[in-house]
């Protein structure tokens, strides 16, 4: 029987012959236990012999070397200013979070499990496991629907990469920069991973899309801050890949607290504790991403594994995800947006209002047209809108309001309906708005782009309002001026751990 020593020097020789095909690679090699420089040049054919598998494409290699190379890249301008607005998002949201539900109940159980000091739970006095802390902080960040999105893969990537991005800078003492770097690798692994699956195929396997993205989003951040070699990469990303899981059935959640851990805690946990297990020592599956038994063709019935690969470097997924205005589900912001348009070009009032036909793409009506959470039901908080001519974070998660009697009123005008027509693939979640008044005038806005979205951006004084509103009254109005302040610099912080006393308690 072979053993883990000899798989481990049978990688070992494998990656070492790859090196040796590379010009100038001899320089790039040191002898000593898993110390493997990554080489961009490196040849593209693994055969037969060398991997135990047949394969010519060597995707996990490719991926691995990427992510090596990643975290010394220096990010282009526009990329470093979109981590740093995501970030700050993801705190926001994080922070709201930890006095929500989920996130109170993801610190209670972290908390009872104690374990070594390592990262610090946000908004608490919580230090634990990076583990843990990746685990309850990304619980915290999506304990509603605060988080960003990114609208053709329908992933969530922000609620897992900065927590475990945050987790492990913290226990390693890395730089601002390098957590930026890392960010940045998350996203691109997160949504890059759906794209070559396909999302739609996943979704039509009663997987969850966003449970399958979100592991290899918190492996990319947590990788790069362990600062891997290429041969450590690998194992880490096989790891990663024995763990992708969720299930399209966190839509029958009504208490959003399985939806938190679907999205976000339970892909920041799996992606740490890999990277943890590889430090650690263990050693794993060479090329999981590649021949027979390989990653994307256990979940996808027509794999592009290229598209894993494509535009790695150039094209930044984190340039594309949307930061929402709403602090509520994604395909509730374009209608919320026209709603509100046509309220002040028209001067809407509940009085002058006989009814309203939102239109939605066909795949939102399950997730949005009438569920038990104010923050994810289209025709509640719509009616809320009206009435009220905003949908602050407090009213959109007031369940009160949803059996108060001037809504409902205005909720029984609404009424939500599939749009086939809607189904644009290079604006998958614009709405139309149609309001029929009660002098017989039809008024209608199509808000084909959201604010937040890459067609449509917020700026970063947008982005900095929306935290402050989250945050202040959970961390209180200075320490959040001080925290926002922060992270609107991150690439100048020596060491992540100075945001440890501004995002505590």
């Amino acid at each position: 029987m072979e053993k883990v020593g000899d798989i481990n020097r049978r990688d070992r020789l494998v990656l070492r012959r790859r090196l040796l095909r590379s010009a100038g690679a001899l320089a790039a090699l040191s002898i000593g236990p898993l110390r493997f420089a990554g080489a961009h040049d490196a040849a593209s054919n693994v055969t037969a012999s060398e991997s135990g598998t047949a394969t010519n494409t060597d995707i996990t290699g490719r991926l691995a070397r990427y992510m090596v190379s990643a975290r010394s890249a220096p990010l282009p301008d526009t990329v470093m200013i979109a981590c740093k607005r995501r970030i700050l998002d993801t705190f926001g949201a994080m922070v709201s979070g930890s006095r929500m539900r989920p996130g109170i109940m993801a610190t209670q159980y972290v908390r009872g499990l104690g374990g070594t000091p390592q990262a610090s739970v946000i908004g608490s006095n919580v230090r634990t496991t990076t583990v843990n802390a990746a685990l309850a902080n990304a619980m915290c960040a999506h304990s509603d629907e605060t988080d960003d999105f990114e609208p053709v893969t329908k992933a969530h990537p922000g609620s897992s990469v900065v927590p475990s991005a945050l987790a492990v800078g913290e226990h390693e003492g890395q730089s601002g920069e390098s957590v930026l770097r890392a960010v940045a690798l998350g996203y691109d692994l997160a949504c890059r991973l759906l794209m070559a699956l396909g999302p739609d195929l996943v979704r039509g396997s009663s997987r969850s899309a966003e449970g399958t993205a979100s592991t290899f989003g918190s492996l990319g951040a947590a990788a790069s801050l362990a600062q891997f070699n290429e041969l450590q990469m690998r194992y880490a990303i096989s790891y990663s890949a024995q763990q992708v899981s969720g299930l399209w059935s966190w839509v029958k959640d009504k208490d959003h607290i399985e939806k938190a851990f679907d999205f976000a805690g339970m892909g920041a946990r799996n992606g740490v504790e890999a990277v943890g297990m590889v430090q650690s020592g263990m050693t794993g599956v060479f090329d999981v991403l590649d021949g027979t038994h390989n990653l994307f063709i256990a979940l996808s019935t027509n794999p592009q594994p290229e598209a894993m690969l494509d535009g790695l470097g150039r094209r930044f997924y984190v340039t594309e995800t949307a930061i929402k205005t709403y602090s509520v589900g994604y395909p509730i912001q374009s209608p919320l947006d026209a709603l509100l348009t046509l309220r002040k070009q028209y001067g809407l009032t509940p009085d002058n209002v006989r009814s309203i036909v939102v239109k939605i793409p066909p795949d939102a009506e399950g997730i949005v047209g009438d569920s038990a959470m104010p923050d994810v039901n289209c025709q509640h908080l719509v009616a809320l809108a009206l009435v009220k001519g905003a949908v602050s974070f407090h009213d959109s998660h007031d369940v009160a309001l949803m059996q108060d009697p001037a809504i409902l009123a205005q909720r029984a005008k609404v009424t939500v309906q599939p749009d086939p027509s809607l189904l644009d693939p290079n604006a998958p979640r614009g709405a139309k708005v149609q309001v029929t008044m009660t002098d017989g005038r039809t008024v209608e806005h199509y808000t084909r782009f959201a604010p937040g979205t890459k067609e449509n951006p917020l700026s970063t004084e947008d982005v900095n309002a929306k935290a402050q509103d989250l945050m202040a009254p959970v961390l209180g109005t200075a320490k959040t001026a001080r925290l926002i302040e922060a992270i609107n610099r991150l690439e100048t912080l020596k060491d992540i751990r100075e945001l440890r006393p501004l995002m505590t308690t």
